[in-house]
């Protein structure tokens, strides 16, 4: 069998079994995020696995993300919240988009989308204590007013209100909710009674029940990696749906002292045997990770030696029978035994969310 010379293969049946996972868990209505091309997944394929799986909506960041899904053939309902000043919505309002609202001018400008005979479905996003978008308190009366105003005219649909949590902590979260609690109430008194309320990600979904309301939105989950540093993916009974994959591009014996990668940050240290890896810091590989970066060859775990380069590393072997053509896990699901997403992001010092999304274009995606 022929190894690709670098490929991520996305395990749909394993975003559609997490899925299933998060709706037993939880009792509610699922929303699959699938912005940033799904994590870097690949949009449309884990839209349609997630939507096989029980997910009932998909979100996303940007109306643009939205619109690809649609071209891509995916008519499910899907919801966009981050929109850029003086954005409008006749796009989305055309391709059934919901639109999360953060500012009364956001509210205007879909009201002006709409037509007679469409509404443009609206989710209100209240800041709730993360300091990012959504509505200000301040705003909340003015805001509510008008949505009820352009609801009971026809202009608008308010199918959901929601916010984001800072998972800083439990007591941070839960202070959350009572502002959120809040602004539902408040929502209410201007007949504002919306199909679903929706506060919780990965993490709040998993260990705050109370925070679940009528949907929870799974973003990482959703990929079967887990959003906590205490526990792994399995602990949470989650299957990682993508498997990163090389193969080795050359082998050199090299003799003690010789220098690797630009630099010479790393010096061999006895006769040993370096196996190049086609995959570098242009297809996401991350630099700052270099000389700790784990990856399994032939079943055996190794660590990247010298510089991550834009296109390559190198691994140090030893005397292991290494060939050309071999192939390399660079990551994927750990209880096959490769390293893992969180591996990665441990020896680069960040997420397993950063290190799947940053996986770059040049490195195709192969469903399976």
């Amino acid at each position: 069998m022929t190894v690709p010379f670098r490929e991520a293969t996305i395990d749909l049946d394993a975003i559609a079994d997490n899925v299933r996972h998060f709706r037993r868990l939880t009792g509610v209505e699922v929303i699959a995020v699938v912005k940033a091309n799904a994590y870097g997944h690949g949009a449309a394929a884990a839209a349609v696995a997630a939507l096989s799986g029980g997910a009932t909506r998909l979100g996303v960041a940007e109306i643009p993300e939205a619109l690809e899904l649609r071209r891509q053939g995916v008519h499910a309902p899907v919801m966009a919240w981050l929109h850029a000043p003086g954005e409008r919505f006749e796009q989305a309002a055309a391709q059934d988009i919901e639109v999360g609202i953060s500012s009364f001018d956001q509210l205007a400008a879909a009201a002006a989308a709409a037509s007679v005979a469409r509404p443009v479905a609206v989710h209100l996003k209240f800041e709730t204590g993360l300091s990012r978008n959504g509505l200000a308190p301040e705003d909340w009366g003015r805001v509510l007013a008008e949505a009820a105003r352009l609801e009971r005219i026809g202009r608008l649909r308010v199918v959901g209100l929601f916010s984001h949590l800072s998972n800083t902590s439990a007591e941070d979260d839960r202070a959350a909710l009572a502002k959120f609690d809040e602004a539902v109430a408040t929502a209410a008194t201007f007949g504002i009674r919306p199909e679903i309320r929706h506060i919780a990600a990965t993490a709040a979904a998993i260990d705050l029940p109370e925070m679940r309301l009528d949907a929870v939105r799974i973003g990482i989950g959703l990929y079967g990696l887990s959003p906590f540093e205490d526990r792994t993916s399995s602990d949470l009974g989650l299957r990682p749906a993508m498997t990163l994959r090389g193969a080795v591009a050359a082998v050199r014996r090299v003799p003690a002292g010789t220098g690797v990668s630009y630099g010479y940050d790393h010096r061999t240290e006895r006769d040993t045997t370096l196996a190049l890896v086609p995959l570098g810091y242009a297809d996401g590989i991350p630099r700052n990770a270099s000389g700790r970066l784990p990856v399994s060859i032939g079943g055996r775990r190794y660590a990247n030696v010298g510089r991550i380069a834009m296109d390559q590393f190198v691994v140090d072997v030893g005397d292991a029978p290494v060939s050309i053509g071999d192939e390399v896990v660079l990551f994927g699901d750990p209880t096959l035994g490769v390293p893992s997403a969180a591996d990665w992001a441990t020896a680069a010092g960040t997420i397993d969310y950063e290190i799947v999304t940053r996986i770059g274009p040049r490195v195709p995606r192969r469903t399976s």
